[in-house]
């Protein structure tokens, strides 16, 4: 069996903790937002253990877009290095768990429409990407 390491930030740990704990019934809404949220599992890069980060949930008919905006900060979360090195992640949305594979959309004009999706659950996303110089990096998480 794998093991696990929670997150380190308290708030992000906690947020998982009461996700996972409730089986999906609580914890659905990211931090003080009251936007619905999901949570990845996936494989660290470097630690080879089980990793769980909740994202902004936005749901489009191919699976789940995971955009790696950190706030807008000037390097990605980890959870993208993980994502490039160990695609197959395990998706909590709610009550329902989905085995899925993320890719990194490169093509122009489907993460240029992946983005606008994210931006409309969520807009402080075009905001994030305006105070970084780095292009934030778009997923689309899609059933195995």
């Amino acid at each position: 069996m794998t093991e696990y390491l929670p997150p380190t930030l308290d708030w992000v740990r906690e947020q998982v903790e009461l996700y996972e704990s409730s089986g999906g019934t609580e914890g659905t809404t990211l931090r003080d937002t009251g936007l619905p949220c999901i949570v990845i599992t996936h494989v660290g890069n470097k630690t080879g253990a089980m990793r769980k980060i909740p994202v902004m949930r936005v749901k489009v008919e191919d699976g789940y877009v995971l955009i790696g905006s950190y706030g807008g900060r000037p390097k990605n979360p980890v959870w993208v290095y993980n994502l490039r090195a160990n695609p197959d992640v395990t998706i909590r949305d709610r009550t329902e768990v989905f085995r899925m594979r993320a890719r990194e959309v490169t093509d122009n004009q489907e993460r240029e429409r992946l983005w606008d999706a994210g931006a409309k659950e969520y807009p402080p996303y075009n905001d994030y990407q305006a105070k970084t110089p780095r292009k934030i990096p778009v997923f689309i998480a899609e059933r195995v």
